[in-house]
């Protein structure tokens, strides 16, 4: 397995003397293939974003443990690239340079950087505009630089947090089809992480429904046996992406339900 959760929870320490500690996450065991691409959907507030920061190193667990290509994870997740909702470019770079920051940092040569810096722009369709500024791209651009800035450094697995969630909807139609192109062509493995249950299905192999909070953990877990190569923008008429939607909705709405049930018990 490419990465892999072992009754894996994620408490986090109260906010004040007289309250108790929040538990995200609760015993969730998720095992993701090399190569495969899964989707985690679940009510908003339910511990997606904390399960990813989990696998990024970025958050340690309660307990449990994650594996990544068989090794227990200690620390930052080094063979792992990270999207994240919002734009993470430096403003007072290029888009080229924003793209090649990362090789930079690793100690490869200027030139070299740079070489390979234009050759990931043309990649994602942004050959002439290595020269822009964050604040001179339109959103979708921004997140095509910030797909070539991760992609550069080549790393095995992805980590998507809601990457396409602030766009447009034509917009990110185009950026999902962007993404299953540059997939399709060496097959990382992706943790994708949305609230749009179409999205879900339209990208990946498997869609994982997650519990609503507190401590989250999965419910469903659904093959997406669509064919591939998919659009984005047709496959959503194929009638098994519409039972697929309805069998998988099914799960998700009664967690939804209970959420939202939640946040009117709290006044929240």
């Amino acid at each position: 397995m490419s990465i892999a959760f072992e009754k894996v929870s994620c408490a986090f320490p109260p906010r004040r003397e007289d309250a108790q500690s929040f538990l995200a996450v609760d015993q969730v065991s998720l095992a993701v293939a090399a190569g495969e691409f899964v989707s985690l959907v679940g009510p908003t507030g339910c511990g997606k974003s904390t399960l990813l920061h989990i696998a990024a190193g970025l958050l340690r667990a309660t307990s449990g443990r994650v594996l990544v290509q068989g090794e227990p994870l200690g620390g930052m997740n080094c063979d792992a690239g990270y999207l994240f909702q919002s734009d993470a470019l430096m403003p007072w770079r290029t888009s080229l340079d924003n793209v090649t920051a990362g090789l930079e940092f690793r100690g490869v040569p200027a030139s070299s950087a740079r070489e390979r810096g234009g050759q990931w722009l043309a990649r994602v369709g942004l050959a002439a505009h290595g020269h822009k500024y964050p604040h001179e791209l339109s959103g979708g651009m921004r997140k095509r630089v910030a797909l070539a800035q991760t992609l550069i450094l080549d790393p095995r697995i992805l980590l998507m947090d809601e990457p396409f969630s602030a766009l447009d909807v034509q917009t990110r139609h185009l950026m999902e089809n962007e993404l299953l192109g540059l997939w399709a062509q060496d097959r990382k493995t992706v943790l994708f992480v949305t609230h749009d249950l179409e999205e879900a299905i339209s990208l990946s192999d498997r869609v994982v429904v997650l519990s609503a909070g507190p401590g989250c953990r999965p419910v469903g877990e659904f093959a997406i046996d669509l064919p591939r190569p998919r659009d984005v923008t047709e496959v959503a008429m194929n009638p098994r992406f519409v039972e697929l939607h309805r069998q998988i909705w099914q799960t998700l709405k009664s967690e939804v339900q209970a959420a939202y049930a939640r946040q009117l018990g709290s006044g929240g």
